[in-house]
């Protein structure tokens, strides 16, 4: 049996971090959470609802929480050492609000990135995980998009990702022992998904009767990936971390491609309601599809998705209840 980690997860309090961190408690590691409890897109009072879910489930000598900010060197300084692994999932997420605001984008992802590799060298850790985003391929040239298609980001989030990409690339060329991986992560969802995130809006619309706004002409198309098979694509990357040193990208998706309508019918099979659809523009900074090639994941993580969107939904459905 391997000796339990002690991971660092960045933004372990957040939709994806806090599943993560529940998952890698159970199997034993120790983990230390590092979160802001931001309420720049939703309350925070959700991320400490999370945090507190997590406290109530493990030992005390297993978890601890350090409320912080990435960008604090001082607080970087004290936190990092002492782990194996980072797990860097903490940034400000969102195409849309990234529009409005991108210096503030680029300061907490590319720059709080930076400090946290800059951090993890220090305290002579190798040992990386990053969150990258699907928003990285933009419109690509040929779908499903693989690893090495052209990448051409459309806005100031996906170019903070590219550009945390980028970074962990040009740590890998600078430091030979450093085993680093960048994940692009496409359209997750689940339970404790972000209140804003289409999903969880359309349910909770369907289930109050409500009116659901539909962007376009409802045939952007999405890859829709449950949050379990997420966490189980991270827990496959660090262990790989073990096998190789350089930086790789790897895709984490369904590998299925949903448009709008369809997705709508989908929830109205599951909630048993019909929708009362609302024709919205499409908004700037959205791209026409996102869809995974998961062959690089599937044959050097050995992991492959395993819920259905159905499965999916209803598990959503089931947590707004």
């Amino acid at each position: 049996m391997a000796p339990p980690k002690r991971l660092l997860v960045t933004g372990g309090a957040g939709f994806i971090g806090s599943h993560f961190v529940e998952s890698r408690l159970a199997a034993g590691d120790r983990v230390t959470v590092l979160d802001a409890f931001d309420g720049f897109l939703y309350s925070s009072a959700l991320k400490r609802e999370n945090a507190a879910l997590l406290q109530r489930h493990s030992k005390a000598e297993a978890l601890t929480i350090v409320e912080g900010d990435i960008r604090d060197d001082a607080l970087l300084a004290t936190v990092v050492a002492g782990h194996d692994t980072i797990v860097h999932l903490a940034g400000i997420a969102g195409v849309r609000p990234s529009l409005r605001d991108p210096a503030f984008y680029c300061d907490v992802n590319v720059t709080g990135t930076a400090k946290l590799l800059v951090a993890a060298r220090t305290a002579g850790i190798d040992r990386f995980v990053f969150a990258s985003s699907s928003s990285v391929y933009g419109n690509p040239p040929r779908l499903p998009a693989d690893e090495d298609v052209a990448l051409v980001p459309q806005s100031p989030y996906a170019a903070t990702k590219r550009s945390g990409e980028l970074l962990l690339e040009a740590w890998a060329n600078t430091h030979p022992a450093a085993r680093l991986a960048s994940l692009r992560f496409f359209t997750v969802y689940g339970p404790r998904q972000r209140p804003d995130m289409a999903i969880r809006t359309f349910a909770s619309k369907l289930l109050q009767d409500a009116p659901i706004d539909l962007f376009g002409d409802g045939s952007m198309r999405r890859d829709y990936t449950f949050v379990s098979d997420i966490v189980r694509g991270i827990e496959a990357t660090v262990r790989n971390l073990d096998d190789r040193c350089g930086h790789r990208a790897f895709n984490l998706g369904r590998g299925e491609t949903v448009d709008l309508r369809t997705l709508v019918a989908a929830l109205e099979a599951v909630t048993g309601r019909t929708a009362r659809v609302h024709a919205a523009p499409k908004p700037a900074g959205d791209v026409d599809a996102t869809y995974a090639s998961i062959a690089r994941a599937r044959d050097e993580l050995g992991w492959v998705p395993e819920v259905s969107l159905s499965d999916g939904l209803r598990a959503v459905v089931a947590s707004l209840r």
